[in-house]
């Protein structure tokens, strides 16, 4: 400091003054990025626990408000060009109005559409009925795609096109969601390939600079101290079993192997009872679903649930079934979550792609000229869109519900008994721990829902944050009140990755269903933005034709095979050409280890010989 101050002495007026202010700015900038570390979501509680039960179970809750903050960003987006403008339009607010084009070369009959909206005097259990099925009151509201029957919006002289609007907000919230999971993840490889390089490496990192010397409050330093033993303690847990491999004969690798080959086998056998149960149910609850007989009805609301219950017991009983099985394979603490995860990955989202399976088989059910007027079971569907969306809803509901029940009927109680009650049984059935794998298959599964329910009930994700808000409070009291801290603490540096990944995986899996949805089945024709659209993805180049012709030749140019396959070529040299350089960047990196471990000998060496010397 002393020669600092020396030098600006023999600096001019503008130096002293830039020199100045640049510190000036640089304390303001770090006193206000200190100050924003508390409008975080979360901050204090998400701190608390992670001294309490490790950095782990951290990751996780991390992860739930990672999600809130995505869909509330949905919600902003689909509300914003989709909803706001039909709303404003709709009561004609800034002058403004709705245009409807009659369909063309449609029959009439594709066009009708009589939404089971509830007139005259209403029960309130008929109320409550809709709320939970998606029908009667809520079907004509802007929750579903049914509501936006609208070609174009006028407001003011400015025409709003609708139906592209709301092809390009799906399209965006699809890709901001992509990126953004992408961004974390490259975080999250980052430091999991800094952990996997060398466990020694990463050892030194936490016990020589590991403590974060800004802590001043003595709670906050117990909290870092927590945090540091469960990392250390996960480190030696899982070098133990790596030894304990490593010394394993060639007798006990073939039993660790017939018995792996085994459960596997009995795990295939699960889900294929799962996907057959639920196609069976959701083929017979479309057939069978029917608002007509009202003195039926809270029969005829079990029967539109039918999937959705079929899909949440096998979501609920497959997990622990593999979480049993796990216990027998003998694998190390983080592949034995990531192996778990992945084996409920295919339970759960693959639960709804078979779901969506089922309705597009009843939807393109053509048997005796059923869908030759319209394209599509248009007796059965006529706004087939929406009762997609139903289905979505009603997933996310009872997904909803149950996350609630189990708390209050199964969690409490059992930690009552265990806590109260001296009988062995009891006691060995003992305290529950906090399992990581199905907590976050649980908001994974929620997740993909939305994304894919999102482009036909526009206002779903709206659902879905409130109820990432609600879980997160739910989760923590149930954490902090009824469970113990894990027997095998898990590192969160792994997982962050691969709940990401996991994720990943579950939008990639959402492309697939909007994909076709938007492509491929014909749109309804009494219904929608796109009714007078063949298909959905039809407005884009009926949008292209709008444009001045040598804008169209170059779009157009673009979507051809003469533009696309040298650009694949490109794209696949270039890719290659980094995987090279990667390579040659680990050899490097290896090189550079190897020098380091040759110094440190040196030094030794030279130590040894100045001892000697020296006695």
């Amino acid at each position: 400091r002393d020669t600092q101050q020396a030098d600006t002495e023999h600096l001019s007026r503008w130096k002293k003054w830039r020199r100045s202010s640049s510190k000036s700015w640089k304390k303001a900038l770090s006193e206000v990025k200190g100050l924003s570390s508390y409008l975080v979501l979360w901050q204090r509680d998400i701190h608390s626990i992670e001294g309490k039960f490790g950095t782990g179970i951290q990751s996780y809750f991390s992860f739930l408000r990672f999600l809130v903050v995505l869909n509330f960003l949905i919600f902003i987006l689909m509300f914003s060009f989709v909803t706001l403008p039909f709303v404003i339009s709709k009561y004609g607010i800034f002058n403004s109005t709705i245009a409807y084009i009659s369909p063309k070369n449609i029959e009439d009959k594709c066009t009708i559409y009589e939404p089971s909206g509830n007139k005259g005097l209403v029960y309130f259990y008929t109320y409550l009925k809709d709320l939970f099925s998606g029908t009667g009151f809520l079907e004509v509201t802007s929750l579903f795609y049914g509501y936006y029957t609208v070609d174009a919006v006028w407001i003011g002289i400015m025409r709003y096109n609708l139906p592209l609007a709301y092809l390009l907000a799906t399209f965006a919230y699809l890709a901001i969601s992509f990126l953004w999971i992408i961004k974390r993840s490259v975080n999250g490889f980052t430091q999991n390939l800094v952990h996997d390089a060398d466990p020694f490496q990463s050892y030194c990192n936490k016990v020589f600079a590991g403590w974060d010397f800004c802590i001043t409050d003595p709670n906050a330093a117990w909290l870092k101290q927590r945090s540091l033993q469960y990392e250390l303690q996960t480190d030696l847990q899982e070098e133990k079993l790596k030894q304990k491999i490593a010394e394993r004969t060639m007798k006990e690798k073939l039993r660790i192997y017939s018995l792996r080959m085994f459960i596997n086998i009995i795990v295939i056998a699960i889900l294929s009872g799962c996907f057959y149960s639920i196609y069976r149910v959701t083929v017979f609850s479309q057939e069978n679903s029917s608002d007509s007989d009202n003195a039926n009805s809270l029969v005829n609301l079990l029967v539109q649930y039918l999937p959705s219950m079929v899909i949440t017991l096998a979501n609920f009983i497959a997990p622990l079934i593999f979480s049993f099985l796990i216990r027998f394979e003998e694998y190390i603490p983080a592949f034995e979550i990531r192996l778990t995860l992945m084996r409920c990955v295919f339970v759960r989202l693959a639960n709804i792609g078979v779901l969506l399976f089922s309705l597009w088989s009843q939807i393109s059910d053509c048997g005796a000229d059923k869908c030759k007027p319209c394209g599509y079971n248009y007796k059965l569907y006529p706004c087939w869109e929406s009762d997609v969306g139903q289905e979505m809803y009603k997933l996310m509901i009872f997904d909803f519900i149950v996350i609630l029940a189990v708390p209050l009927f199964v969690d409490f109680p059992r930690k009552m008994l265990a806590t109260h009650c001296s009988c062995k049984l009891i006691q060995w059935f003992g305290q529950q721990e906090f399992g990581i794998s199905d907590n976050v298959l649980e908001i994974i599964y929620g997740q993909t829902i939305c994304w894919i329910g999102t482009f036909f009930s526009p206002l779903l994700p709206a659902i879905a944050t409130i109820k990432y808000f609600v879980i997160f409070y739910v989760k923590k009291i149930i954490l902090t009140h009824t469970c113990k801290p894990a027997a095998r603490p898990i590192r969160a540096s792994g997982s962050n990755f691969f709940f990401l990944v996991v994720l990943l995986i579950g939008l990639i899996l959402a492309f697939v269903p909007l994909g076709v949805s938007i492509a491929r089945i014909p749109s309804s024709k009494a219904c929608g933005p796109f009714r007078n659209f063949n298909t959905s993805w039809e407005v884009v180049p009926d949008t292209i034709l709008e444009f001045p012709t040598v804008l169209q030749q170059i779009l157009f140019g673009m979507a051809s095979e003469a533009f696309a396959v040298p650009f694949f070529m490109i794209i696949c040299i270039v890719m290659f050409y980094f995987i090279a350089l990667a390579r040659a960047h680990k050899r490097v990196v290896e090189q550079l280890r190897e020098q380091l471990v040759l110094e440190s000998r040196d030094k030794m060496f030279l130590i040894r010989k100045i001892t000697e010397a020296q006695r």
